[in-house]
């Protein structure tokens, strides 16, 4: 029986998935997480066979960063992505980072069962409303506030003058830092300044 370890920053949404899967037979939910660093300390503690993974885990912490260091600290345990994007360039950089399946939270609770079965008996699988990822997906749309904003934290400005720039607080700009970084897929801050430069991301739009 799969053992696993739920990693959701939402409490609420915990509580549903670890009911889905505790009313289903052949799964059973040893620790859930809602940080980072409780995922890796329930990791370490309950030897999950299976960690379900959020990408979206606080204001200045990215779910790649975590899926990366759990492959790199837990070889044998299966990641499984839990998502509200769906992106193909988000999808390919989780499968980059160790991710054995990626999954939206619209799919189907019979799916995503499926979906995890197949994964323990060593399968890669993607939720059926996901495009299947290449390495040449174009990168995630930015909106013009996101261009700002990337452009902003990248200017090298203290970031008190640039949230001042943006109108808005230094907590919020840090907030939106992590979902550039989630958005683009990158691991810190200096891989989101060499993302930008690769796709032209500070250039202004005519």
């Amino acid at each position: 029986m799969p053992r696993i370890l739920l990693i959701d920053d939402h409490a609420m949404v915990r509580e549903g998935f670890r009911r889905l899967l505790e009313e289903t037979d052949g799964f059973e939910v040893v620790a859930e997480a809602g940080t980072p660093g409780e995922a890796l300390a329930a990791a370490r503690a309950h030897a999950p066979d299976l960690a379900l993974v959020d990408l979206s885990l606080g204001a200045e912490s990215s779910g790649l960063v975590l899926l990366l260091q759990l492959h790199e600290s837990f070889p044998k345990m299966r990641c499984v992505v839990l998502s509200m994007h769906d992106d193909p360039a988000l999808v390919l950089r989780a499968l980059e980072r160790g991710a054995q399946g990626f999954f939206t939270k619209a799919v189907a609770a019979e799916e995503l069962l499926e979906g995890l079965r197949r994964i323990m008996q060593g399968e890669r699988v993607l939720s059926s409303d996901l495009a299947p990822p290449n390495s040449h997906a174009p990168a995630a749309a930015l909106t013009q506030r996101e261009r700002e904003t990337l452009r902003g934290l990248l200017s090298g400005l203290p970031p008190k003058v640039v949230a001042a720039a943006l109108g808005i607080s230094d907590k919020t700009l840090y907030r939106h830092r992590a979902n550039l970084m989630e958005k683009l897929g990158a691991r810190h801050p200096g891989e989101l300044a060499q993302i930008a430069r690769e796709r032209g991301l500070l250039v202004a739009p005519d």
